[in-house]
């Protein structure tokens, strides 16, 4: 068997933190594990002398790569049919999560939140939330001044607020309450399904054009309720199988023959978002 070469073998020691990375800053891991590529590529073709700060070199590249392809998604993203979601990832691909910011920031609900940014401000937002980064660093990395990048933090950080921190329920129980929502959709109980969502809950549903989905988010209890009780009970769905994906549990099914995976946001021990992606290209990294 081969021996890695040491440059290679260096870089797959940071492999997992940069992925974890890139998947924050791009929302799919299809495009994270691309950057990722091309970043072993820079690092194999680097001057050792250049390299001598591997993670800080590492972080700049990724960062850097991810930023450009980030300003092209958002043009793709805004011609996709239907709502756009995150790529649900299995919680053990997207590296380490060891903080409090690192768990936070790879939340599916926080990962769709960072969609209503401008890609820098979700550079100056990951960067500082998960990575710890001063504002200085930041600041070079993104070829911005320090003042800036505060002050966009800051804003950020308001705009997002209402997405982050929200999980007050053990795993266990926020698995719990998933399924007691899909059992209440699937026998049409207005009143438990009320009981069980916050009256300004929010659905997603992302079939891409790929599955039948709703075109736009459906918002408010009165508007959830009867949507989820008639496309749950109308098309029977298998035993859901539980499933770790951004850090929390959700649940695969199959409805009507389509594989989805339904993920929940939670506020005050009630549902408050539901997020539903149909499209069969963004299941490819769900756990089997």
């Amino acid at each position: 068997m081969d021996t890695p070469e040491p440059a290679t073998e260096q870089f797959e020691t940071y492999r997992p933190l940069l992925l974890g990375l890139a998947y924050r800053l791009l929302g799919t891991m299809r495009d994270a594990e691309d950057i990722v590529h091309h970043a072993h590529l820079r690092w194999t073709g680097t001057e050792p002398a250049q390299t001598h700060a591997p993670r800080a070199f590492l972080v700049t590249v990724v960062a850097r790569l991810a930023l450009d392809r980030l300003k092209s998604a958002q043009v793709t993203r805004e011609t996709y049919t239907g709502p756009w979601l995150p790529e649900p990832v299995a919680t053990d691909a997207l590296g380490p999560l060891d903080t409090s910011g690192l768990r936070s920031t790879v939340a599916y609900a926080t990962v769709h939140l960072m969609e209503r940014l401008s890609p820098q401000e979700r550079a100056v937002f990951v960067l500082h939330e998960a990575l710890e980064l001063p504002y200085g660093e930041i600041a070079r990395i993104l070829d911005a001044t320090e003042t800036n990048c505060r002050r966009m933090h800051l804003r950020t950080g308001r705009r997002l607020a209402a997405g982050r921190d929200r999980f007050a329920l053990s795993e266990e129980d926020h698995a719990k309450l998933l399924a007691r929502f899909l059992e209440a959709a699937q026998s049409r109980d207005v009143s438990r399904l009320s009981g069980l969502l916050t009256e300004d809950v929010v659905a997603w549903n992302d079939g891409g054009g790929k599955a039948r989905a709703a075109l736009w988010p459906i918002e408010g209890g009165q508007q959830v309720i009867p949507f989820a009780a008639d496309l749950v009970a109308r098309y029977p769905y298998g035993t859901p199988r539980r499933v770790d994906v951004n850090g929390r549990p959700a649940l695969a099914i199959t409805v009507d023959g389509i594989a989805q995976l339904v993920t929940i946001d939670v506020r005050d021990d009630r549902i408050d978002g539901i997020y539903v992606v149909l499209n069969p290209d963004k299941l490819g990294h769900v756990p089997a």
